[in-house]
């Protein structure tokens, strides 16, 4: 059977831009197909309900519905009028773990992905303009990459296609609930130890992009004091960056990159050593 796989992208996470890509990276894949449908930029209700629209009219066996905040009204309403036509919902966000309404879907019967690393952009007019947007968001994509934080996302969603190709349906899914920690992140990602606590570091760093950037957008006034706060945060996303790059390179040098590609029919297989098939 082929299963399809519906993705609602509702503002932007960099984990929003790989998403589906990171289900068929060669487009060559005959089990599944993709159908995403997104709001832009914007999360207001007008918005969210055309991407549901459109998401709902495409039948998928599941849904996976990505943005920042997954509390806010707009990605709250889209997971609960996907959940109302009956189809399962995965949320993919970033972490606001500070929120009671946060520990509310925790409890609740959606899957989740809170990727703690993909923290939110310094968005002050003085100093974010699209160069600026695209540079940082590059960055963070490479962090996530390299640290393992996108593999562990989507082995998981994988996880979720194999139950739906064996059978599975609606409630009878079972759904990730997954925080992305550093540590599970990394885990199993490097061969060399150094190139392991570089990539450990540069999650850390990443994660604690999100507090600073709260504070230079919401909780400083003053442009001549919040443009260094928020200035400060992309310097550690690119520090971040830069040590991801590091661990990179010495996985190379032993010749110890973890490649884990999919088959057509799905199915992942994985390699270490540069000139050899994957098995």
């Amino acid at each position: 059977m082929v299963v399809k796989v519906g993705v609602a992208k509702l503002g932007n996470i960099a984990s929003g831009v790989m998403v589906e890509l990171l289900l068929d990276e060669r487009a060559d894949r005959e089990d599944m197909q993709t159908f995403m449908a997104t709001s832009g930029t914007k999360l207001e209700v007008e918005d969210v309900d055309r991407v549901v629209s459109n998401l709902i009219a495409y039948k998928p066996d599941f849904a996976i519905v990505v943005s920042p905040n997954g509390v806010l009204p707009g990605p709250t309403g889209a997971r609960e009028a996907l959940k109302a036509a009956g189809i399962p919902v995965v949320v993919i966000t970033d972490d606001v773990t500070t929120k009671k309404e946060w520990a509310d879907l925790k409890e609740s019967d959606f899957g989740y992905i809170i990727q703690k690393a993909d923290s939110m952009i310094g968005a002050r007019r003085e100093f974010l303009d699209p160069t600026e947007m695209s540079d940082y968001n590059g960055n963070l994509v490479k962090v996530l990459t390299v640290t393992g934080a996108f593999r562990k996302m989507q082995i998981a969603l994988d996880a979720v296609i194999d139950q739906v190709k064996a059978g599975k349906a609606g409630a009878d899914l079972e759904l990730p609930k997954i925080v992305m920690t550093a540590d599970k992140a990394v885990k199993d990602e490097f061969t060399n130890p150094y190139a392991y606590a570089k990539a450990r570091a540069a999650f850390e760093i990443a994660a604690a992009v999100a507090m600073v950037n709260v504070k230079g957008c919401f909780m400083t006034k003053g442009f001549e004091n919040y443009v260094p706060i928020v200035a400060s945060a992309h310097e550690m996303m690119r520090s971040a960056m830069i040590l991801c790059e590091e661990a990179r390179e010495i996985e190379k040098g032993c010749d110890g990159v973890v490649r884990m590609p999919h088959k057509k029919d799905g199915t992942i297989v994985s390699k270490t050593t540069l000139i050899s098939k994957p098995e």
